[in-house]
């Protein structure tokens, strides 16, 4: 009987072969065996199962569509404490949350292999499991030798010793290409001395930035010792950084004396990502002013019961989606665009060290005082880092409201994805001109609304406004 070995689990299947019957495990080298007898007739061999000792690896996973790495907040369990099926193992830093990863199998936390504070890639080991305490020493030597294989491929650094500092190289002088006449760039004050002390400036080669000639170079010319007043040259940008074997050059500035560099978290370099990739979609914006003197007398009759302005808001934008489902389209490859069976409207929330997109799901169909109370519990588990992946990537149109903050009009950018996006402005009394010239004064606000033009073009946007704009001034439908 011969075996074949998946992943996880091991099936037998019968061939003519001998009477072994081996069964292997995924990932440890040891081996126990386990002899008994099988009920074939006494004119076979005794059976053998030779049964692999299972040391699994517990994998860094893919907590949205997203993300490439992971960052470990904490373990929750020590080294050799024994876990159950199901029971939360490490807490993992995604790009949009925190949130607890669980083990699949029984059996003994046998070795950390990434520290907390410390991040890995998708796929990469973070620890290993145990299937028996016998096996933990076992992984914690497969861990350390997997450690000093990864120490081993860093080279480490020159000792330090204490002998005298070498002396600073001077900054090689940038030269310009051989063939054809060389443009000198000197700093004002050079080409002062250099007139001054009838030096060449054109036969100097400059240590400034960039090749540029500076005093010290003219003095150092002309023979003479640099003056006190002569500031020393600034140190030469560093060299191109090799990308795929290749140096590439940048134009960024060097950085400001006393300036700090910090490193986007885990958030920062997701928004980062989709913000860049958003600036390959061809987008048009158009403004909208709507009346809200009825939507502000309802907000405040249905305040006292825990309706907040973002639900009513998310509301009407999901029944104006509904009468234009091309708003609420999706274009992901360039090449079609799909309608989406539901409208999901992703609303922006600021928090700590970064922004995230709660979802709204059937924000059409919710009652009123439902979708209130599941934005209030979508914001607590967003503040707390505790949203589930589907609860932060399934937006098919997104609401950004800056309107709190006394913002009058802005243009928010389109999420990779969506086919729209609403940013709402602050309602402040505006004196208004009705259709027989007499003035009045409304409490009035301008939503823009930025759209994918590859689906949406500019008459279906204005509908679509205009649409919003009446559930808005007429917002009895919004309670019903």
């Amino acid at each position: 009987m011969a075996v074949s070995s998946s992943s996880f689990l091991s099936t037998a299947s019968l061939t003519n072969s001998k009477s072994n019957i081996s069964f292997a495990s995924s990932v440890s080298p040891s081996i126990r065996s386990v002899v008994f007898r099988s009920s074939i007739p006494p004119s076979s061999h005794r059976r053998v199962m030779t049964v692999r000792s299972k040391i699994r690896e517990i994998f860094m996973p893919a907590l949205s569509s997203t993300m490439t790495e992971g960052k470990i907040v904490s373990w929750i369990k020590t080294e050799g404490e024994k876990l159950a099926k199901g029971e939360s193992v490490v807490v993992v830093e995604s790009d949009k949350a925190d949130m607890d990863v669980e083990t699949f199998y029984d059996g003994y936390l046998a070795a950390i292999v990434v520290g907390e504070g410390e991040t890995a890639p998708v796929g990469a080991a973070i620890g290993l499991l145990a299937e028996t305490e016998a096996e933990i020493e076992e992984a914690k030597t497969k861990a350390a030798s997997k450690s000093s294989a990864a120490e081993a491929v860093v080279p480490s650094p020159p000792p330090v010793t204490s002998s005298p500092a070498p002396a600073i190289a001077q900054p090689t002088p940038v030269t310009a290409a051989s063939d054809g006449p060389r443009k000198t760039v000197a700093t004002p004050y050079a080409k002062k001395l250099a007139k001054q002390h009838k030096v060449d400036i054109g036969s100097i080669a400059g240590t400034g930035p960039f090749g540029r000639v500076t005093a010290t170079d003219v003095e150092t010319a002309a023979g003479i010792a640099p003056s006190k007043s002569s500031v020393a040259p600034p140190p030469p940008p560093p060299p191109p950084a090799a990308v795929n074997g290749k140096a590439t050059t940048t134009n960024l500035p060097p950085l400001l004396p006393d300036s700090s560099i910090v490193p986007f978290t885990a958030m920062q370099s997701a928004v980062s990502k989709n913000m860049i990739e958003s600036l390959s979609v061809p987008t048009f914006r158009v403004g909208y002013p709507v009346n809200t003197d009825a939507l502000d007398a309802l907000y405040e009759k249905v305040k006292p019961k825990g309706v907040t302005m973002t639900a009513l808001l998310a509301k009407a934008a999901g029944m104006a989606l509904a009468q234009h489902p091309v708003v609420n389209a999706s274009c992901k490859d360039g090449k079609s665009f799909s309608y989406n069976s539901n409208i999901n409207v992703a609303v922006a929330v600021a928090i700590n060290g970064g922004l995230i997109t709660p979802v709204l799901q059937d924000a059409d169909k919710l009652d009123l005082y439902l979708l209130s109370q599941k934005w209030k519990e979508l914001v607590g588990k967003a503040r707390s880092k505790q949203l589930q992946p589907h609860e932060y990537t399934s937006g098919t149109f997104t609401l950004s409201n800056l309107g709190m903050f006394g913002v009058d009009r802005f243009d928010a950018i389109l999420p990779p994805g969506q086919g729209a996006i609403m940013a709402v402005g602050a309602s402040k009394p505006t004196v208004v001109a009705d259709k027989d010239g007499f003035f009045s004064v409304k409490n009035r606000m301008v939503v823009n609304v930025t759209a994918d033009h590859r689906i949406v073009y500019g008459a279906d946007l204005a509908a679509f406004l205009q649409t919003f704009a009446k559930i808005i001034e007429n917002p009895d439908s919004l309670t019903l």
